[in-house]
């Protein structure tokens, strides 16, 4: 955690020397998120938000979160003495905070961009239904050992006519949990500029 907090002292210490653009300096929007993680091949589907600050024409500092909703899927097992085979469901639902840069490359409307981020990915197991109160006991257990670091590398599409965008992101995203386990992100959503 205490690491966590050093970035974040980093990443806010460069937004006082940021540039002005003429077109705005502050991104907020939302997304719908898909990630399949890694090592049980699982597909969560969630929805996110992010906002970016402009630290130069074509830099942006982007902080992101997103709660993939609990996702059911079964276990089994063989006892070892030949018995019967048990299924389990297990409820997983993930939550995903990252922040970093993002370089756009271009001035069009419709511009390719590269990323890359850090933070934090949890996992849980548990009984609760989707929706908000899952969602909010997640955040509120964030304090216990179940965080991961994360890594996330990738780039994607950004278009906008005036201050209002769409943007699609692909990338790798990568935690460390007895080993490095690796991911697919992709997200899509709208984003209005400021």
């Amino acid at each position: 955690m205490r690491r966590f907090a050093w970035l974040a002292l980093v990443c806010l210490s460069l937004i006082p020397c940021a540039k002005a653009q003429e077109t705005g300096n502050l991104q907020v929007g939302g997304f719908a998120d898909y990630y399949r993680a890694g090592g049980p091949g699982t597909n969560m589907f969630g929805l996110g938000g992010r906002v970016g600050y402009a630290l130069h024409d074509n830099l942006m500092l982007e902080g992101e979160m997103a709660y993939d909703f609990s996702r059911t899927f079964n276990n089994s097992f063989t006892e070892f003495s030949g018995g019967p085979v048990s299924f389990v469901n297990s409820n997983v639902s993930t939550l995903h905070a990252l922040v970093g840069p993002r370089y756009t490359i271009g001035n069009r409307r419709i511009r390719p961009f590269v990323e890359l981020k850090v933070g934090l990915i949890d996992y849980r197991f548990g009984p609760l239904a989707s929706g908000f109160t899952s969602f909010s006991n997640q955040v509120a257990l964030l304090r216990n050992d179940s965080l991961n670091g994360a890594l996330l590398a990738g780039g994607g599409l950004d278009g906008k006519v005036g201050p209002v965008g769409l943007r699609f992101d692909v990338g790798d995203e990568m935690y460390v949990n007895a080993g490095v386990h690796s991911g697919l992100k992709v997200t899509i959503g709208p984003y209005i500029t400021f």
